[in-house]
């Protein structure tokens, strides 16, 4: 069992930036667990953000390419997503999830949910 707790979300204007953290517990194992962020808006489906694994390997969907960055910290089961040049439909719920091994951007691949963090973002 793996338990994550969300942190970091809130409000800011368009251009702004926040940084979000999950902190994972319970049975993670850190060479091989997975962790990703995804989000979801009011209406619309959970759609996968970044995911990285246990060798480092990153994958981000084309909609935050090159505006979020996630990371982990060393040696620690806490993995942070940092939004930059956020704008108004990055507005949604986010969620960490982890899961053992290699993953990808499907949330059906990940069986262990944050409670999620509230990201608002004004024009």
């Amino acid at each position: 069992q793996v338990h994550l707790v969300e942190s970091g979300g809130g409000s800011v204007q368009a251009g702004g930036s926040l940084r979000l953290s999950c902190s994972a517990s319970g049975n993670t194992y850190s060479s091989t667990i997975c962790m990703a962020w995804f989000r979801q808006a009011p209406g619309k489906q959970r759609e996968g953000v970044a995911t990285i694994d246990m060798y480092g390997v990153i994958k981000y969907a084309d909609s935050v390419k090159g505006r979020f960055t996630i990371s982990k910290a060393n040696d620690k089961d806490i993995v942070y997503l940092l939004m930059n040049s956020l704008n108004p439909e990055d507005t949604a719920m986010y969620y960490c999830a982890a899961d053992y091994y290699s993953r990808g951007l499907n949330s059906y691949e990940y069986n262990y949910w944050g409670q999620g963090t509230q990201v608002t973002v004004s024009s």
